[in-house]
Formats: C-alpha cells, sequence, structure tokens
C-alpha cells in the first residue's frame, strides 16, 4: 500500500472525532454554563424601596445590569423598545413583575422565579410583549437559525462546485436569498403563525441572514479555494448557531460567548428576526449592520476571486503531420 492511501486513511480517522469533539464543545459547553451575566432588568417606582431592590439585585455576583425607572409606564416601554428583558415595579401592596415573553421565554421564566425568590412569595406578572400562542416556548423560533445556516452554507457552496463567478455568483446568491426569504416567511408566518410582524420585513431578515452566510462563504471558497466552504460551514453552524442564543439569550451564555455569536451572521440574524417579529423592528439596526457587513465582504471576495483567471491547463502538443512520402 502506498504512503499516499495511508496518509488519507489516518486523516480521516483523526478530523472525524476531532470535528465531534467540536461540535459537542460548541453545542454543550454554553448550554452546561447557561446562567445571567449583565442581564439587563429594569426597576421601577418610589426611590427608598426601588432603590433598596435595585440593591439587593446588584448584589447577584453581576447577574443583571440594574436600569432604574421613575414609573412603570417608563419601565414598559422600555422593555417595547428592547432596552430590558423584564422590569420590577415596586408597588405598595408589593412588588410586581414586567417580562416580554417574545424577547426570550428562557430569560421570562428566570426573571420570574429570581424575583419570586426574592420576595419570598408569588408575584404578580403581566407579559408586555408576549409570545405568540402558537409557539409560547419560542421552540420554532430558536430551531429556526440552523436552517437559515445550512441554506446558506448550501448556497454557497452551490456558487462554487458549479464555478459561477463575479456577477453570475453574485446574481445567484442574491436570487437564493430572496427566494429563501420568502418561503421561510410564508412558513412561519403564514402557515404557521409563530412570528407575528410585518410579513415582508419578516422575509427581508430571513433574506438578508442567508445572504450574509452564503456570501461568507462563497467568498471565503473565492479567496482560498474549495477549504472555503469548509472553514464558513465550520465558522457558520458549528460556531455561529450554538453561539447565537436564539433558543435563550446572549446574556445567559459564558462570557465571550454570547457577544461573539451576535457579531456572526446567525446570531445577528436571530436577534433581527425577533425584533422586527415582536417588536416592530426596534432595536433592529446593529443587528442589520452586521448583517449587511458580513454580506459586503463577501460579495466583494466573491467579486475579488471572480477576476482571478482560472488556470489554463497546457497546450497539448502539436503532432508533428505527416509527409506523404515521396514517390521515387
Amino acid at each position: 500500500m502506498s504512503a499516499a492511501p495511508n496518509r488519507r486513511l489516518v486523516a480521516v480517522v483523526l478530523l472525524v472525532p476531532v470535528v465531534v469533539a467540536l461540535a459537542l464543545w460548541a453545542f454543550a459547553w454554553p448550554a452546561a454554563r447557561m446562567a445571567p451575566r449583565d442581564l439587563p432588568l429594569g426597576v421601577a417606582g418610589s426611590a427608598p424601596a426601588a432603590g433598596r431592590l435595585a440593591q439587593q439585585l446588584e448584589q447577584r455576583d453581576g447577574a443583571f445590569e440594574i436600569h432604574r425607572y421613575d414609573s412603570e409606564t417608563a419601565a414598559r416601554t422600555a422593555i417595547e423598545d428592547r432596552s430590558v428583558y423584564g422590569a420590577v415595579v415596586v408597588t405598595p401592596k408589593g412588588p410586581e413583575l414586567l417580562t416580554a415573553s417574545a424577547a426570550g421565554p428562557v430569560v421570562a421564566q428566570l426573571l420570574r422565579e429570581t424575583v419570586t425568590a426574592s420576595a419570598g412569595s408569588a408575584v404578580p406578572v403581566t407579559d408586555v410583549v408576549a409570545a405568540p400562542a402558537a409557539d409560547p416556548r419560542g421552540s420554532v423560533l430558536g430551531a429556526s437559525i440552523l436552517p437559515l445556516a445550512i441554506a446558506g452554507v448550501a448556497a454557497g457552496s452551490a456558487v462554487t462546485l458549479l464555478r459561477l463567478r463575479g456577477g453570475r455568483a453574485v446574481t445567484a446568491l442574491f436570487g437564493v436569498a430572496a427566494l429563501v426569504g420568502i418561503v421561510a416567511a410564508a412558513l412561519t408566518d403564514s402557515w404557521l403563525g409563530v412570528i407575528t410582524g410585518d410579513w415582508w420585513s419578516e422575509a427581508g431578515a430571513l433574506g438578508l441572514t442567508v445572504l450574509a452566510i452564503g456570501a461568507t462563504v462563497a467568498g471565503l471558497a473565492a479567496l482560498i479555494g474549495p477549504a472555503g466552504i469548509g472553514l464558513g460551514a465550520l465558522l457558520m453552524v458549528l460556531v455561529g448557531n450554538p453561539f447565537s442564543g436564539v433558543t435563550s439569550a446572549p446574556e445567559l451564555l459564558p462570557r465571550p460567548v454570547g457577544a461573539i455569536g451576535q457579531w456572526l451572521p446567525p446570531g445577528a440574524g436571530g436577534s433581527l428576526l425577533r425584533s422586527v417579529a415582536f417588536f416592530d423592528g426596534r432595536a433592529a439596526g446593529g443587528a442589520a449592520l452586521t448583517l449587511a457587513l458580513w454580506a459586503v465582504l463577501g460579495l466583494t471576495a466573491v467579486i475579488i476571486g471572480g477576476r482571478r483567471r482560472p488556470p489554463t491547463p497546457d497546450a497539448p502538443e502539436a503532432t508533428p503531420s505527416r509527409q506523404p512520402a515521396l514517390v521515387g
């Protein structure tokens, strides 16, 4: 047996366990270390009582980032603007909790348990921005990011393997992203009813997510060759998806996983979709800008790579023509 097949055999035997270990680390570690870390939480009410409550919450080892508000109305506005995940309102009858299950059912449940433990008894809870009845636990929204990541990787891979270059590659990526956005919005909004915002804004958010991922994969492949497909898939699926925090919240993931996830297209896409689906587009600017930057950089790489002239195979040696035999 020659040396080359032996090397390939060893590479396969070693590479597969490494990929599996990486996948388990990326998916299992953040879930196993889930806890609030500077989770934005509002406190509203009269100064002395609200101040004491805020001090108690701030003593929880950096679990919460406290925002003070003068009234319940101001706290509700902050929740609707996605400035905080919830708020505790101090009233003469005791504390009341305002949540937004649409911002993350896991966070809403965590706040309910925390405030109940601090008060020593159950407290009244008002869901200011409720998750849709068709998806009260946010399961469908959380599961939607992986198919978008796969669609983006598939689009970038297809463009590369079909050898589309320059303008044709860009057109293909835009076309795939637009159609996936429309189809995904039709399924999740029109059919399942698990997102309830403006239909075209949702389709745009879904399509922009696919475009950012697909352009990145195609751009990496255009610059470094077919290995860019594997690198892009690794970045978007094995890192970007579990680091996105879409099933819980970025502030519940270990540092700096939550921050890294929001700078990658899957995390930014999840935040953008949540904003346009439940909060009328509030706090969507940062996520949209992140996706646009990934898309622009990826498409630029595709165009630059397309201008490289592909290597031309060596021309075959000319066969000398046979001269007819001279008749003596």
